[in-house]
């Protein structure tokens, strides 16, 4: 009986995780951080190449369209962490590089941005 009742339970969690969908504001929050790089000055590298903004913006586009269509993704912070970080074919660290700036971490940039959005409520650039 604990068995079943114990599989049962799992079996309601995985269901609720499955169906999980980002809420309207994670939606906002991910846009504005795909229009925050998209937007800026910045290059993104992805596998050791530099790409332009907006390349890297479809890029991350696909990424994030991917995950939704397997709903991997209800947050800002999962889609820092499972698109915007790091390639899922070499698991190499993505990077942006600002003017005058050193080239950071893709995770650091965006989490920065993401705490910007955040803490004042204006747009993120």
């Amino acid at each position: 009986m604990l068995s079943r009742l114990t599989f049962a339970t799992c079996l309601i969690a995985f269901s609720a995780l499955a169906s999980a969908a980002p809420s309207a504001t994670a939606k906002r929050e991910i846009q504005a951080l795909m229009e925050a790089l998209s937007t800026s000055s910045c290059e993104f590298q992805r596998n050791g190449t530099w790409h332009g903004r907006d390349e890297a913006r479809k890029h991350l586009q696909r990424k994030y369209d991917y995950l939704l269509k397997k709903n991997l993704v209800d947050t800002a912070e999962q889609f820092i962490e499972r698109a915007a970080s790091k390639s899922s074919m070499s698991g190499k660290a993505y990077q942006v590089r600002c003017p005058g700036q050193p080239a950071q971490p893709a995770a650091t940039w965006f989490t920065a941005k993401l705490e910007a959005l955040r803490g004042s409520g204006a747009p993120v650039r």
